[in-house]
């Protein structure tokens, strides 16, 4: 029987995935997702080669779960931003500004290269996280819409060509916020 770290089995669960997770994020940062094997992952979270298959059956189940508590944290951090907006249209800034500071961090290797090595299954999973954060700005842009202070014809097309100008991370916050707000501003 392993030993219980905290005040009960679930916190004990939860620490675990999180010491997994952080271990994953830094070999993530060291080398690609194909060179991580189980085995480095439970010595760099400090735990027993064999007790993480408790938790995970491979790494491919860690890279979901790992995606699915990051845009949990990520989508938390971004309505808690936009819940102190006064009006739809510092909302669509706030959006815009927390994807340029953050996104960057939230998308940490999970990008194109990493679903070129995960079975289709895996690429749907990630991809429900990536809907998450959509959800958030579909919100964002049907009330700017209803309220009359922006203008969206195609909510579909709006949130794919918004999503399509927050790539650029070489160009400063500001300009690509003012960019997007003015192309959907109705003022």
């Amino acid at each position: 029987m392993p030993r219980i770290d905290a005040g009960s089995l679930q916190e004990h669960r939860d620490q675990l995935r999180q010491r997994v997770f952080a271990a994953f994020a830094e070999l993530m940062a060291e080398r690609s997702f194909d060179a991580i094997t189980m085995a480095l992952l439970a010595e760099r979270a400090g735990l027993g080669r064999t007790a993480i298959y408790r938790h995970f059956p491979d790494t491919e189940a860690v890279v979901v779960a790992f995606a699915g508590h990051e845009t949990d944290r990520y989508v938390d951090e971004l309505r808690s931003r936009l819940a102190g907006c006064q009006d739809a249209v510092e909302q669509l800034r706030t959006y815009v500004r927390h994807h340029l500071e953050h996104g960057e961090r939230f998308h940490m290797g999970l990008g194109p290269a990493l679903y070129g090595v995960l079975p289709q299954r895996s690429r749907g999973a990630i991809r429900e996280h990536v809907v998450a954060v959509e959800s958030v700005l579909r919100e964002v842009l049907a009330g700017g819409a209803s309220s009359g202070q922006l203008v969206v014809e195609d909510l579909d097309a709006a949130v794919v060509i918004v999503h399509s100008c927050l790539g650029p991370r070489h160009l400063p916050v500001a300009r690509v916020e003012d960019f997007v707000v003015r192309a959907l501003s109705a003022r």
